[in-house]
C-alpha cells in the first residue's frame, strides 16, 4: 500500500499488525455486512498514521474489497492517509491528531453504559503519542468513571518519527504510569498471539477499572531493513524494497 502510494507509515503499521489481526479475527464482535450494527464492539486507532494496518484488517475481514487497498492515499479514495469515519466502512473514529483517541473511546464506553449496551471498546495508542497531555486526562477520566469496558493497547515499539522516545520526550516508565492512573495493566509481547488473547480475556474479567495492555513491539516487524529503524516511521519503500519486504513476510517474517 505505502509503496503504491509512495507515502505512508509502514513501520508503526507493522508493529501493530499482530494486535489488529487478533482483535478483528478472534476478539471483537463485529459484522462487516452491517458496519453500523448497534451492538458491535468498537475500535479506535488513536495512532491514526497506522491506518495501513487497520485498512488491511478491515479488508481481510470483509468490510471492503482487498483490491481497494492499492488506492491508499489516492485522490477520491476511501482510504485516506488517516482514518476517516465518513468514508471508510468499519472505521469508528476519524483520527490522526495524536492524543485524542482514548477520549473518543471513553465517550463510546460512557454512551454504551447510558444505553444499557454491553459492547466493548478497544483503542490502540502509540508510545510516542503518550507524550501528549490529553492522553493522561483521558486516562484519569476512564479510571474515575470506572470504564471497565475500555481495553487499550499500547504499541510500545520505543521509536517515533524523530527517534527513540526516551530521547525525544520520554514518557517512561509507561506501565508504572498507567498503574498510577488507576488502570489495570498487563504487559505482553505484542507479537505473540497467545499473549494478546490471554490479555484480552484478563481485561474482560477485570471489573471497576479500564485495562491497559502494554505490548512490547518492534517497529517494522518482519522486514529486515525496517526493524527498529525510526526512519521507517513515515517513509514509503521503493518498488524493489517492497518486493523484498513481501518476500520476507511471505517466508514467515511477521509471525516468527
Amino acid at each position: 500500500m505505502t509503496a503504491a502510494a509512495k507515502s505512508g507509515h509502514p513501520g508503526g503499521s507493522l508493529s501493530a499488525a499482530d494486535i489488529l489481526s487478533a482483535l478483528y479475527f478472534r476478539v471483537m464482535r463485529v459484522d462487516p455486512a452491517r458496519p453500523d450494527w448497534p451492538d458491535r464492539d468498537r475500535f479506535v486507532l488513536s495512532k491514526g498514521h497506522g491506518a495501513p494496518a487497520l485498512y488491511a484488517a478491515l479488508a481481510e475481514r470483509g468490510y471492503f474489497p482487498v483490491e481497494e487497498l492499492k488506492t491508499l492515499r489516492r485522490l477520491h479514495s476511501r482510504l485516506q492517509g488517516h482514518p476517516d469515519m465518513r468514508k471508510t466502512p468499519g472505521v469508528e473514529a476519524s483520527t490522526g491528531s495524536l492524543g485524542q483517541g482514548l477520549s473518543m473511546a471513553n465517550g463510546m464506553a460512557l454512551a454504551g453504559r447510558l444505553d444499557g449496551r454491553d459492547w466493548r471498546v478497544y483503542v490502540l495508542l502509540g508510545d510516542g503519542e503518550c507524550e501528549e497531555g490529553q492522553v493522561w486526562e483521558a486516562a484519569m477520566a476512564a479510571a474515575h468513571y470506572r470504564l471497565d469496558s475500555v481495553t487499550a493497547f499500547l504499541d510500545h515499539n520505543g521509536l517515533q518519527i524523530d527517534g527513540p522516545i526516551e530521547k525525544v520526550m520520554s514518557p517512561n516508565p509507561l506501565p508504572e504510569k498507567w498503574r498510577a492512573f488507576g488502570w489495570h495493566v498487563v504487559e505482553i509481547d505484542g507479537h505473540d498471539f497467545a499473549q494478546i488473547l490471554e490479555a484480552v480475556e484478563e481485561a474482560k474479567k477485570t471489573k471497576g477499572r479500564p485495562t491497559m495492555i502494554v505490548a512490547r513491539t518492534i517497529k517494522g516487524r518482519g522486514v529486515s531493513f525496517m526493524e527498529n529503524e525510526a526512519n521507517w516511521h513515515g517513509q514509503a519503500p521503493s518498488p524493489e524494497q517492497a518486493e523484498q519486504a513481501l518476500r520476507e513476510l511471505g517466508k514467515g517474517g511477521a509471525g516468527r
